[in-house]
């Protein structure tokens, strides 16, 4: 699956904020709180320590919901999924990203 990085206050701020039909994960860099305000979906959370092993998992995150991770952990992110596409996943597992440069 395709993640985009939020790299920019704009990007951070809209994530899937009125989008339908999510194809694609957005991963929130050194973020410990979302938000689903405005969105038309649910969604996948995970939260992702420095090692990007999984330390927080909601599925079906529905509108109008504030997410804090573990604000005790340093540098954590948040990755959001379409529903259901976390099912395999489970606390403790890490994940890996393959960065593609596109031009």
């Amino acid at each position: 699956m395709d993640i985009q990085i939020a790299k920019n206050f704009h990007e951070r701020l809209m994530g899937f904020m009125g989008k339908n039909n999510i194809t694609y994960g957005i991963l929130f860099p050194n973020c410990n709180s979302i938000h689903t305000f405005f969105m038309k979906e649910a969604i996948d959370v995970i939260g992702l320590n420095e090692k990007n092993e999984i330390i927080f998992l909601e599925r079906k995150v529905m509108k109008n919901k504030i997410i804090k991770i573990n604000t005790s952990i340093k540098k954590t992110s948040i990755l959001e999924l379409p529903q259901n596409t976390s099912l395999s996943f489970q606390i403790g597992d890490t994940l890996f990203f393959e960065f593609k440069n596109i031009i």
